[in-house]
């Protein structure tokens, strides 16, 4: 999810969800070690809970990036052993290290060694063509002795060579009995579930097998689908928002204070763009957030202009809708 879930994607969801785990974008130990340490984890306090994932190797940049995010608030420390892009594999981290249990075990002591606060896993159920059971499982053995007690596990291999990350999140074929195994088999940790689960119908068929679900693309894609997770999964009473109307108008005050910050509103728009998909008018809705024409407009500006468009959206000649979207 690198260059998607960032600080504002995060916000805007936790308007939805007040009890799901969010998870930031991978960021690399180098970026933090020589990077710009602010831009990389400064975050809102209404994130929280929020997990940073990290992308590293050594457990020396591992240890000194967790006490980084341990000092920065964060509430937990994930170590990215999923990702299968080439670049990735370049750095040596992502996906490759499963090829290298007893590496990571030694991150991830150095991780828990330097902080307090939780240190996890993600990662795949194999990689390239090794698709034996025992190949996870004893990773995840590995990892459980050095201390991780947390996996959260993407039901498909990685092939490192001759396929692009979109396509390792189609091609490899999905198989979800073997992290339903893991669980039995590992009774004692908690195992969560990634990978092609869209729906509170599949979420709740997976928690019959493990103790948690990590949803990706379709959580961004499809946002409205957290409305429901409080109550039905998360212990909550009752949901944060009712309505759509609701998080949007919230978003568009948040959009506003950080114009005050020199945040352009588009920067936060565009990670709300599938707020109303499905229903009536959303074509239009969406249109008009990503108007680059309406950038010189405020945001409540934009928000108005975008709510009547959604409300009045009759298919109308090709040559009338421009006009359409600047109306005052």
């Amino acid at each position: 999810m690198m260059d998607w879930t960032d600080r504002h994607c995060r916000y805007f969801h936790r308007l939805i969800t007040r009890r799901a785990l969010l998870y930031t974008e991978m960021v690399t130990t180098g970026a933090l070690i020589h990077g710009d340490v602010k831009r990389h984890l400064e975050f809102n306090a209404e994130e929280h809970h929020v997990a940073l994932q990290l992308g590293g190797s050594e457990p020396a940049d591992l240890a000194h990036c967790a006490k980084l995010a341990q000092d920065w608030g964060y509430d937990e420390v994930n170590l990215n052993c999923g990702c299968p892009s080439e670049r990735v594999q370049r750095g040596a981290f992502g996906a490759c290290l499963m090829a290298e249990p007893a590496l990571v075990a030694d991150g991830v002591k150095a991780m828990l060694d330097a902080v307090s606060i939780p240190v996890t896993v993600k990662h795949r159920i194999g990689i390239d063509r090794v698709e034996s059971y025992e190949f996870v499982r004893d990773f995840v053995g590995t990892l459980a002795d050095a201390g991780c007690q947390v996996f959260i596990v993407h039901a498909r291999n990685a092939w490192l060579q001759g396929l692009s990350p979109k396509a390792n999140r189609e091609v490899p074929p999905l198989r979800y009995e073997l992290v339903h195994r893991l669980k039995r088999d590992f009774p004692a940790l908690t195992i969560a579930i990634n990978g092609g689960i869209v729906g509170d119908e599949a979420i709740a068929a997976q928690l019959e097998h493990v103790d948690g679900v990590m949803i990706g693309r379709d959580a961004y894609h499809q946002p409205w689908h957290l409305a429901d997770w409080d109550r039905r999964f998360l212990g909550a009473t009752a949901n944060p928002a009712d309505d759509r109307l609701t998080v949007e108008s919230a978003l568009v005050d948040y959009m506003e204070a950080q114009a005050a910050q020199g945040v352009a509103w588009s920067h936060v728009a565009r990670h709300m763009l599938g707020l109303w998909h499905g229903t009536p008018g959303a074509r239009r809705w969406r249109q008009v957030w990503s108007d680059h024409h309406l950038k010189g407009l405020g945001a409540r500006e934009v928000f108005a202009l975008a709510t009547r468009q959604r409300l009045h959206a009759e298919p109308k000649p090709s040559d009338q809708t421009e006009a359409a979207l600047v109306l005052p």
